[in-house]
């Protein structure tokens, strides 16, 4: 065999080894190296959590961590005086109320209460609202950072149970009007606002502009609370021709009883705000309302109130079909200037 021959077989016989040899394991992936954002520092008392984030922080974000619930933004914001934090930049995180009274050196804080009454495509007169005008006025309320209360938590404020957020306000609507439901409630919802709607039981179900029981079950459902209006919407102030003292009680009695019962037999709530019809008190009525256990009451008196407001004869701000965004604006005054040094 010739020295070719064999040279030939040779790289042959290496070639075919190498061709059928098992190929060595590939080399198990590596995981990608991921670094935590360092913790914060974090210091903590009964009263306070004091943070300084080392990555950039937002009033939400603290609240969401460390008080249980972003809508609390506004404790440390109100606190603090700042909405975003730096790496590095120390943020005080209050626990509890500091301030449930809402007063200073220079004032105390108000809570306007709004009452509205029918909507509809068009104003109407002065009582009939345009929907685009309530909507503007929501989307304004929203956008400067406004908080909607239920009049329990209003009333926990006027207690001194509950600190409330600077720009706070109450919704209510009175008589019951269908629109409500057509005009206001999709507007409310969108923009996570709560309201009142006061209602005199007479009137529910009487007509196509009536909101109806199955209406109103459903709305109370939907979070809106439901309280009373009287049962007859006369204005109570007043005493009918010939009336003597005892029937004149005995119908103030009425009209605080029978709205109360009607509405807690039709509904899973408890009835304890009574708005007067025209927002009209009288001493006799008012006596009726703190026997049955009426913890509020609300007029048509302009004005905010604060927490030592008299709570059956609080104060609220009518809204009306002829008045623009400015003169709504002037209504929402959420403190009173006043020197207590």
């Amino acid at each position: 065999m010739t020295r070719r021959a064999l040279l030939l077989i040779v790289i042959a016989v290496v070639a075919w080894g190498c061709a059928s040899a098992t190929p060595p394991p590939a080399p198990p992936p590596v995981a990608p190296v991921v670094t935590a954002p360092p913790a914060p520092d974090v210091f903590e008392s009964p009263d306070f959590i004091v943070v300084i984030p080392k990555t950039p922080e937002t009033s939400a974000t603290l609240a969401a961590r460390y008080l249980g619930d972003a809508a609390k933004a506004w404790m440390i914001e109100e606190f603090t005086g700042a909405g975003t934090f730096a790496p590095g930049q120390q943020a005080v995180i209050p626990r509890k109320a500091w301030n449930p009274a809402g007063v200073t050196a220079s004032g105390y804080r108000l809570v306007p209460i709004l009452v509205y009454h029918n909507l509809d495509a068009q104003p109407k007169g002065r009582l009939v609202q345009s929907a685009s005008s309530f909507e503007q006025q929501m989307r304004y309320l929203k956008a400067e950072g406004y908080h909607t209360l239920t009049l329990a938590q209003f009333l926990e404020f006027t207690r001194l149970e509950r600190q409330l957020p600077r720009k706070s306000v109450v919704l209510t609507f009175d008589d019951g009007y269908k629109s409500f439901k057509q005009f206001a409630y999709p507007i409310l919802k969108e923009l996570g606002f709560t309201a009142t709607l006061f209602v005199y039981t007479d009137y529910v179900g009487a007509g196509r502009n009536a909101l109806s029981w199955a209406d109103i079950k459903a709305l109370q459902a939907e979070g809106f609370d439901i309280q009373a209006h009287s049962k007859t919407h006369a204005n109570l102030a007043y005493r009918l021709p010939g009336e003597g003292d005892e029937r004149y009680r005995e119908r103030m009695d009425l009209e605080a009883r029978a709205p109360r019962d009607t509405l807690e037999r039709m509904l899973p709530l408890k009835v304890d705000t009574f708005a007067y019809p025209y927002g009209d008190a009288s001493d006799v009525l008012i006596e009726r309302l703190r026997k049955r256990e009426y913890r509020m009451a609300v007029t048509v008196n302009s004005g905010g109130n604060a927490f030592f407001a008299d709570a059956l004869l609080l104060q609220r701000s009518m809204i009306l079909g002829d008045q623009d965004l400015d003169a709504f604006k002037a209504k929402l005054q959420v403190f009173r200037e006043v020197d207590l040094r």
